[in-house]
């Protein structure tokens, strides 16, 4: 596994393959492409046999803080420290700051506080019609 901060080479048929794991309305690769552009960091995990991405991050920033909305790691290769690679990574590239912060599933709080986050309150509003970012 070769683990990048450069979307350079990448292309949506090398995000094809199942993120967005029970979303009801998944964003298509094109659309996961532009995510990740449009982030202000993001790391990837990538499979260097297939060059297909394998798990990533994203982060999105304004000076003192920063929020990150998306950890994802195909099915087929969890279980094997990517997701905890992928966090540790981003938090490297994301200590300079203030704060971070994310928002997740009860269930996800032990894996993010084993990386030493915090838990805290937080609040959100889903809107699940625009949820494949189209």
């Amino acid at each position: 596994m070769r683990y990048t901060t450069s979307l350079e080479g990448i292309l949506p048929e090398h995000l094809d393959g199942g993120f967005f794991d029970g979303w009801p309305n998944k964003p298509t690769p094109e659309v996961h492409l532009k995510i990740l552009r449009g982030s202000w960091k993001v790391v990837l995990a990538v499979d260097e046999d297939s060059g297909k991405v394998a798990g990533f991050i994203n982060a999105v920033s304004r000076i003192l803080s920063a929020y990150i909305p998306l950890l994802e790691v195909l099915p087929q290769y969890r279980n094997r420290g990517i997701g905890t690679q992928l966090v540790q990574l981003m938090l490297d590239e994301l200590n300079m700051l203030y704060m971070v912060d994310l928002l997740c599933d009860e269930s996800l709080r032990p894996f993010y506080e084993k990386l030493g986050m915090k838990p805290a309150t937080g609040m959100m509003i889903r809107n699940y019609k625009r949820q494949s970012g189209i």
